[in-house]
């Protein structure tokens, strides 16, 4: 069986963000809240690795300056984290959509 979408974005996510592996099935909101301090941090502390990471999964840069300019500062790197889950899952469902046929 296929794992579902979140599933194999949460693996992409680990991979991309070094991620400690997640033990059980997460709901997007969980995964979410796991992963906004790790986006935290990394708009703190590693702002280049942020950007980069960014530009590597393909995250539009405009999608990217809006969130940093428009967001409420204690909302950004969730805002961040919902916008990377839903590159990952665009890609996921780009791909099997391509790869079916």
């Amino acid at each position: 069986m296929e794992p579902s979408l979140l599933q194999e974005a949460i693996q992409l996510l680990q991979k991309d963000f070094d991620l400690p592996a997640v033990q059980s099935e997460l709901t997007e909101e969980q995964l979410i809240i796991l992963f906004t301090p790790v986006l935290q941090h990394l708009l703190n502390r590693d702002f280049e690795r942020l950007l980069q990471i960014c530009y590597k999964i393909d995250l539009g840069e405009n999608t990217f300056k809006h969130i940093l300019h428009e967001s409420e500062p204690n909302e950004m790197a969730s805002d961040l984290a919902r916008a990377i889950i839903a590159r990952h899952k665009l890609k996921i469902e780009i791909r099997r959509r391509y790869s079916a046929g």
